[in-house]
């Protein structure tokens, strides 16, 4: 579950952009393109040129959904951590002004270096 207001690893995985919730699609502004897609059992987090989306769906039913957005320009620090010869998995840890420290657990052979500098972009601009 994506809930920050917990000391939480958050385990996911990647998912294909047409794997969408389509509630976050209303979400999307004009201009704004999905970089990559990432879910847990019933959540998603979304990277666009512009923000981090979560959907955290609650309850039995799952029919409620709350929905956070991330600025990158609330981002004050991130790190990444490599996949291991034994441990496949890797980290992105965020510094949010408001919310503190995210840190998120990729599972596979996710190319978190290469994302790393996609997230530089944004954050940095």
């Amino acid at each position: 579950m994506i809930d920050f207001q917990k000391d939480t690893v958050f385990k996911l995985s990647p998912i294909a952009v047409e794997n969408l919730f389509a509630p976050i699609r209303q979400f999307l502004l004009e201009d704004e393109a999905v970089l990559a897609v990432f879910k847990t059992v019933r959540d998603q987090l979304v990277f666009t040129n512009k923000r981090i989306i979560t959907a955290n769906v609650q309850g039995l039913t799952g029919k409620k959904v709350d929905y956070t957005s991330i600025p990158y320009s609330k981002i004050q620090t991130f790190s990444i951590e490599t996949a291991g010869t034994f441990d496949l998995d890797c980290e992105l840890e965020i510094y949010v002004s408001a919310v503190g420290k995210i840190r998120f657990e990729i599972r596979g052979g996710f190319d978190i270096v290469t994302f790393n500098r996609v997230i530089s972009q944004y954050v940095l601009a």
